[in-house]
């Protein structure tokens, strides 16, 4: 397990409050992560920290306690799509928030998200 980054919590006040701003990843999520998204990890796992600390927006996931991140870097117009696991304040867990999945998407999967998914956060 390495720590990839920090969250703030402002952008998950709506969610709920989480209890930590660290973010990791498991050996096992980076598996995943290469199996299903080919050389995903490898090219892009510099932009984590800042999807993570920067999202442009936060949507609404299918599971309890999580959230989806996007950001998008239009100087190199790459848009990534982060799936978060949050430590909410009442868990009593020795977990982290920690990343369940991450990829790049393209741009017509970034208009489809925003235009069909609850937005919980957007950038300013």
């Amino acid at each position: 397990m390495q720590k990839v980054g920090e969250i703030n919590p402002a952008h998950f006040e709506n969610i709920f409050l989480i209890s930590t701003n660290d973010v990791v990843i498991t050996e096992e999520r980076i598996e995943h992560i290469k199996e299903r998204h080919p050389l995903d990890y490898e090219r892009y796992a510099e932009y984590i920290p800042k999807v993570l600390k920067e999202p442009d927006y936060i949507i609404e996931a299918n599971r309890p306690n999580s959230a989806v991140l996007l950001k998008e870097f239009t100087d190199d117009e790459k848009c990534f799509k982060l799936v978060l696991r949050l430590r909410a304040n009442n868990e009593k867990s020795r977990f982290s928030n920690s990343i369940i999945s991450f990829w790049k998407i393209d741009k017509k999967d970034w208009n489809r998200l925003i235009a069909n998914k609850k937005i919980l956060y957007k950038s300013e």
